[in-house]
């Protein structure tokens, strides 16, 4: 009967991972998720990931839209820059779903390592 719960337990918490990573919508569970600072450490740290990911190209699309709008002559490439920075971001967001669905662990390089450090001393544990 425990297999069975420990089973239950995984799927949830696959579930989770799996509606932290949406692209702009999860990154608010997985703001309350680091709020609260209630839940195992595997969920945090997916966590901390997708707020590190999601505001690094909320941050980057920001500035690609004010340097497009005060510069005409780079207007173009500027615009294109940020599509594709929209574009990347998407496709990590569902590469990271693929490995939660595979049972993987969350791992982008560099960016772990900045959201850990980030976000670890901000947020309770």
């Amino acid at each position: 009967m425990d297999t069975g719960n420990s089973i239950v337990e995984q799927k949830d918490r696959q579930w989770r991972l799996f509606i932290y990573l949406i692209p702009v919508i999860g990154v608010f569970p997985a703001i309350w998720t680091l709020y609260r600072g209630l839940e195992d450490p595997q969920q945090r740290a997916a966590s901390r990931l997708t707020v590190t990911l999601a505001f690094s190209w909320l941050l980057g699309h920001i500035l690609l839209g004010l340097g497009s709008q005060t510069a005409e002559s780079v207007e173009l490439p500027l615009l294109l820059t940020s599509s594709l920075l929209t574009t990347s971001y998407f496709i990590i967001c569902l590469g990271l779903m693929i490995r939660v669905w595979r049972c993987q662990p969350l791992w982008l390089p560099g960016l772990s390592r900045v959201s850990e450090e980030m976000l670890k001393s901000h947020l309770p544990e």
